[in-house]
């Protein structure tokens, strides 16, 4: 099995990073890296393993993270992801949602780094995949440079060598999941001295990544880009990601192309009784700032819910911004 590369990732996202927004992105990059959505261990232990972490093997390479403070469940959860087939296994320190705090995982555990170096190798113990941790440059008051460091020094003591590190600091409280995303500021050069300082680690960078250019620019100081929300909202930027971030000769596949290639999946889940708009979620944003992209959008948004809708909606969407292309070869 080849390891996963950190090159270029994207980020896990409750509520939208799951396998059909995955499968989607599969078709605009056969390289990046890509999540799931954060699961806990317990649901992976107890809850329905199809539903929660089941997944294609056409999204490869995918990682799974977890969520949890408990080391034993979490080396189990890990297990079942690495039977799954999952790449790799990564830890959430850095989610600050309030439902999160409540189960003692996600962000507030960097203020127990020790606590974590024991999950974590607990988790390598169990698992011949690699473990890796997403977390935050700091919580709260504990926010300095010396924290950071020692939280990685003690994880990194503990076997992890791969920490994603998204460059705002978490409010555990005060501010809601969304404001924690945007209100705290971005400190990018926090982390490349980061990795200035551990040269030993991969140091994967989060937080703000919006175009492939600037994704470049953090390459020139740390391991990895991880884009989030740009990702999703405007997903045909994933198009360049082969040519541009490893290298490839290969041709940004069409959007046009990239739609087509999704027929299939979604005749396939029709079919099983799933709806439409499951899948057609993850497209809306793929013509963003395009001509007709609006219609694009509004015709998924208002066909695809309706019952009995299938494939027929997306090459309706399709013919609806391919009228530009008739309008201006009319106009020459």
């Amino acid at each position: 099995m080849h390891l996963p590369s950190h090159r270029f990732s994207v980020a896990p996202m409750m509520d939208w990073t799951d396998r059909h927004c995955r499968f989607f992105h599969r078709q605009l990059t056969r390289r990046a890296l890509l999540y799931t959505e954060m699961v806990t261990a317990d649901a992976v232990i107890h809850g329905d393993r199809k539903r929660l972490i089941g997944f294609d093997e056409a999204e490869q390479p995918v990682a799974l993270q977890l969520g949890g403070s408990d080391a034993a469940k979490l080396a189990q959860s890990a297990a079942i992801g690495e039977a799954w087939g999952y790449r790799e296994i990564n830890l959430n320190v850095g989610c600050p949602s309030d439902r999160v705090q409540e189960g003692r995982f996600g962000a507030c555990l960097m203020a127990e780094p020790e606590l974590v170096a024991a999950c974590v190798k607990a988790m390598r113990d169990a698992v011949a995949v690699p473990v890796t941790v997403k977390c935050r440059i700091g919580i709260d008051d504990q926010d300095s440079e010396a924290d950071l460091a020692r939280f990685i020094a003690t994880v990194a003591d503990a076997g992890c060598t791969t920490f994603v590190v998204h460059a705002r600091k978490a409010w555990l409280s005060g501010l809601s999941p969304k404001e924690n995303r945007e209100i705290p500021p971005l400190d990018y050069a926090r982390v490349y001295r980061l990795k200035a300082a551990r040269d030993d680690l991969t140091i994967v960078i989060n937080g703000g990544v919006e175009t492939i250019e600037q994704a470049q620019l953090h390459l020139g100081h740390v391991d990895g880009v991880m884009m989030g929300r740009a990702a999703y909202q405007t997903p045909y930027v994933l198009a360049d990601v082969d040519r541009l971030i490893f290298g490839d000769d290969v041709q940004a596949i069409t959007r046009e192309a990239a739609i087509q290639s999704l027929l299939p999946c979604v005749e396939a889940y029709v079919a099983g009784g799933g709806k439409l708009s499951h899948i057609t979620r993850h497209v809306l944003g793929l013509y963003h700032g395009q001509p007709r992209g609006r219609q694009f959008r509004r015709h998924l948004s208002e066909q695809a819910p309706l019952a009995g809708a299938g494939a027929d909606v997306l090459t309706e969407a399709l013919a609806l911004v391919a009228r530009r292309g008739e309008a201006r070869e009319a106009a020459a």
